[in-house]
């Protein structure tokens, strides 16, 4: 859908410098996604995994961000070989509703009560990021923190558009729930891409 090279403004990487290559197509569909435009790839040019290669190439950042949409609809393998061969550090943001597939440095789980993560991606978490949309959330959150790794990092996410009602009550869950940390989106209060 499009790529371009900013600041990641969530969870562990926030605020490093990273190129960002956002796939197109979802079959997720959250009600509250902020790039509903991504979830059908025919609206979308299709590159060739060189294009990609070069353009990550142009920034002197050496972080890419593999998003979408949902980016495990495809099969990630000569993408994060290519990228891995000229020197990206790779991150993914999934919900982890499809294989698992690429080589990866860091795999941040969001998962969706829409569609439910496979085993696979909860195991292979390093990250486990939740959106916060209502209180039942925070209970569904838990049952994804007792199946990741102990080593796992946890965040909890205001969904954006209730932010002035959720944060507050993320931040007491938070203090009373400490292995959790906040996710507070810092690209959309720094209006950032």
């Amino acid at each position: 859908m499009e790529m371009f090279y900013s600041l990641q403004g969530e969870g562990y990487h926030q605020g490093k410098a990273a190129f960002f290559i956002r796939l197109a197509g979802c079959d997720v569909g959250c009600v509250w996604c902020d790039v509903k435009e991504s979830w059908d790839a025919s609206n979308h040019p299709v590159l060739s995994i060189d294009e990609i290669v070069a353009s990550a190439l142009a920034h002197p950042g050496r972080l890419a961000i593999i998003t979408g949409g949902e980016p495990l609809l495809y099969n990630l393998d000569a993408l994060t070989t290519a990228l891995k061969n000229v020197g990206f550090e790779l991150n993914i943001e999934t919900s982890g509703s499809s294989p698992l597939s690429g080589n990866w440095d860091w795999v941040c789980l969001s998962p969706k009560k829409f569609k439910a993560p496979l085993d696979e991606c909860i195991q292979a978490a390093s990250e486990l990021k939740v959106v916060i949309f209502n209180t039942h959330d925070f209970e569904w959150a838990e049952t994804y923190a007792q199946q990741v790794s102990s080593s796992c990092k946890l965040y909890l996410q205001p969904e954006w558009d209730k932010a002035n009602q959720i944060t507050p009550l993320v931040i007491d869950y938070i203090k009373a729930h400490p292995k959790w940390e906040l996710s507070a989106q810092l690209h959309k209060f720094i209006q950032v891409p």
